[in-house]
């Protein structure tokens, strides 16, 4: 309960602004929308309906946090994981929908996808561990022993994913895989302990000052007033990307790989670091890598659904080569990352490794680079699973054939989340 709490004022006026921030971000656009538009040019309905995106992501994040605190913990779970990637669903069932009708939008599907799953690890699990690493002056972020279960899922949908380019297409077989994959994801972690969640940000201050029926209405206000601006930014966000593009002769593949997915990850990757910074940088790197389990199941299992429903036939989504190299690179890429923390020990080292290698491919987009990287993060993977550190191999094997690896002493009280 919160009564008989309170904050310090000065935490309590920067968690207000945050919270006025976060409502005013879609405002501009969704006035804008009402009025179809107000014919506004292109560039600044990138700019406004991307922030609208931006504040509808942060106020869902703050929605789900305070629900919590009113429905059970295994619907809780349900429901972060389908809300936590809303606003990336958004965004890449309009281009998968509109690929049913224009074939020259199925490449933007792609790119978005695998645009935000690497952002996830290059960027975000990076940030987590350089922050935790630094707040703890150690050169090691030591996860939780219940986070194996999604490192577990993770290396189970990174392995399933290698195989989608071979038919050419990501097709409704896939989508079952995948939607199998989550759905025996979510009922383990029903089954595993349940612990409170701990509320930061502006969850925080609406939890501390106001009563039940307020964090009520606040939870749902914020909910329904998130997913009004992802309905009516989503689609013109989306397609001023691609209009940039060719207007300005800029790749718009690009564009939507990149762009797009920084507007709707960009609050998960700030709760993220804000845990690490309260020396809480397990439970942050759980969170983006149960965020990572989720787009990498449901979101690209909806992918050909979306396409199918929209074309009127049971066909998958096409991969050209570009689109094949992307999400090989993402399969390879996901697949470093999980052996790196499969032993629940993510070093400082690794972080920017992981880091550096991202940023290297992200600034040189060339076919021969992507598959150069794809062969670096590859033999990487092998190297660690063959000759490298006995800890990455005795981790690696049990969680993909499923079976518990006893845990270390060191990590059942992890130095960098304590209080998970």
């Amino acid at each position: 309960m919160s009564e008989g709490r309170t904050q310090p004022p000065r935490k309590r006026r920067r968690d207000l602004i945050w919270f006025v921030v976060g409502i005013a971000l879609p405002v501009p656009w969704v006035v804008a929308a009402a009025f179809e538009g107000l014919g506004i040019r292109t560039e600044i309905v990138a700019l406004i309906a991307g922030l609208a995106i931006l504040g509808a992501a942060f106020m869902l994040s703050w929605s789900c946090e305070l629900a919590e605190r009113e429905i059970p913990q295994s619907l809780a779970l349900l429901v972060l994981a389908l809300v936590g990637v809303l606003p990336e669903y958004a965004v890449d069932l309009h281009f998968a929908w509109t690929a049913g009708k224009d074939p020259s939008y199925a490449s933007y599907a792609v790119a978005n996808m695998t645009g935000a799953n690497r952002l996830l690890i290059g960027f975000g699990w990076a940030a987590v561990a350089v922050v935790a690493c630094r707040r703890t002056r150690t050169s090691t972020l030591e996860l939780h022993p219940r986070q194996r279960l999604e490192i577990r899922y993770l290396i189970w949908a990174t392995l399933y994913s290698f195989l989608i380019p071979l038919s050419g297409t990501i097709n409704l077989f896939d989508a079952a895989v995948l939607f199998t994959l989550f759905v025996m994801y979510v009922r383990e972690a029903m089954q595993g302990e349940g612990f409170e969640a701990d509320l930061i940000g502006p969850a925080a201050l609406i939890d501390l000052e106001f009563g039940e029926f307020g964090r009520r209405f606040w939870a749902a206000s914020l909910f329904v007033f998130a997913g009004y601006a992802i309905v009516v930014s989503a689609a013109p966000f989306a397609e001023s990307l691609v209009t940039l593009g060719r207007s300005y002769a800029v790749d718009e593949f690009l564009l939507v790989q990149w762009l797009a997915p920084l507007a709707s990850e960009s609050p998960e990757f700030v709760v993220a670091i804000i845990f690490a910074s309260k020396l809480r940088g397990s439970v942050g790197i759980g969170a983006l890598v149960s965020s990572k389990v989720n787009q990498w199941t449901l979101l690209v299992g909806a992918i050909p659904i979306a396409y199918g429903i929209s074309l009127g036939a049971a066909h998958g989504l096409p991969l050209d080569a570009r689109q094949t190299q992307e999400l090989l690179l993402t399969s390879a890429q996901s697949l470093l990352a999980a052996i790196l923390l499969a032993d629940l020990r993510f070093t400082l080292g690794e972080a920017l490794a992981l880091a550096t290698l991202f940023t290297v491919q992200l600034v040189l987009p060339s076919a021969p680079v992507r598959w150069a990287f794809i062969g670096i993060y590859l033999a990487l993977s092998f190297y660690l699973l063959t000759f490298g550190p006995r800890r990455h191999r005795e981790a690696f094997w049990p969680l993909l054939l499923g079976r518990s690896a006893s845990a270390d002493p060191s990590s059942t009280m992890p130095g960098s989340g304590k209080s998970t």
